[in-house]
């Protein structure tokens, strides 16, 4: 199994890549955090042999223009090694923290993944970029601003999702879906995996021809006893009403307006207190490495050779290489 594991920023991108890399991870991933998504994954390039992916760049604030440079740009600092992760964010931070419009995910999701194949086969075959969408619009490509060469292609593109239309709609247009870290076995099978094979059968593909790659929270036992960190950071995502239906798939539903409330009160200590242990172990993965390797190798299982291992603090480099060789073995 093909395991990837987080840079946390810029500063020590290169030792923790390096790190990671002896512990056996096969490539890193970054998220749209306190530190930009790329910058780690320019200086982790250097390491080499290593996979490179944001998990996610959120993109509506981007123009397709700049993600596809970006993307060409890591593609060939990784010799063909990255993947351009996606994501839409949600309404409140890409309108009031972006500044940006958030209307009509889907279609806006949809039409820039177009975009993106629009202006990567502009670069690498030549034909003219008339690209006329309702949210992007390109018509203009100089060999002024043309990749020269593009030896690996284009990078492929994958979408986090978890609502079922976007999920869908992913499968449909995406080479593969990001799975959100909050879920659970019961939702990636039932839920997730039945929109993933809608959204196949209306592009004509199978999932032979679509990647899906579970992101998993990991919390070990020696490190946090109590997996305190584990429960703030499920309680966080848990307020969010986007991620209620995974809730629901297990009876919880009504604990995600009582996370809500507390959140607006800024009673951000208490709301961990909410995650009971039935809830943690169902969507964390937590315990020895072996028993992480576990939980995720069941989760996973018949959908994915290929995870994510979320972290809500940095675990020591000789857990995740527990972890890995649980995996790997």
């Amino acid at each position: 199994m093909k395991v990837m594991t987080a840079l946390f920023g810029p500063m020590d991108a290169i030792e923790r890549a390096q790190a990671l890399r002896e512990a056996g991870a096969t490539g890193v991933f970054t998220f749209e955090g306190p530190h930009d998504v790329f910058a780690p994954l320019t200086l982790a390039s250097t390491v080499g042999g290593l996979d490179l992916m944001t998990n996610v760049a959120i993109a509506f604030p981007r123009n397709p223009i700049h993600l596809a440079h970006q993307a060409i740009d890591h593609q060939l600092l990784a010799d063909g090694r990255f993947t351009l992760g996606l994501g839409t964010q949600i309404r409140t931070q890409i309108e009031k923290r972006f500044g940006a419009d958030f209307d009509q995910p889907v279609a806006r999701m949809t039409e820039l993944v177009g975009a993106l194949r629009a202006i990567f086969a502009a670069w690498t075959t030549g034909e003219r970029l008339t690209f006329h969408g309702e949210f992007y619009r390109h018509t203009l490509m100089t060999p002024t601003f043309t990749p020269k060469e593009i030896p690996h292609g284009p990078p492929p593109i994958y979408v986090g999702a978890l609502g079922p239309r976007l999920t869908r709609a992913v499968a449909e247009v995406a080479d593969g879906l990001l799975v959100m870290p909050f879920g659970s076995k019961r939702f990636l099978h039932d839920a997730t995996m039945k929109r993933v094979d809608e959204g196949l059968a209306a592009s004509g593909r199978t999932r032979d021809d679509f990647g899906v790659v579970p992101e998993i929270i990991v919390s070990v036992s020696d490190e946090d006893p109590h997996h305190t960190s584990t429960r703030q950071l499920l309680a966080f995502y848990g307020s969010t009403p986007a991620y209620r239906p995974v809730l629901e798939a297990h009876g919880w539903g009504d604990l995600q307006p009582e996370l809500h409330a507390l959140s607006k009160q800024g009673r951000w200590q208490e709301m961990g207190g909410l995650i009971d242990d039935d809830v943690l172990h169902t969507i964390a993965a937590c315990g020895t490495p072996a028993e992480i390797a576990a939980h995720i190798r069941d989760r996973v299982a018949g959908i994915s050779d290929q995870v994510c291992v979320y972290q809500p603090a940095p675990i020591r480099v000789e857990s995740l290489a527990g972890i890995v060789d649980a995996l790997q073995g």
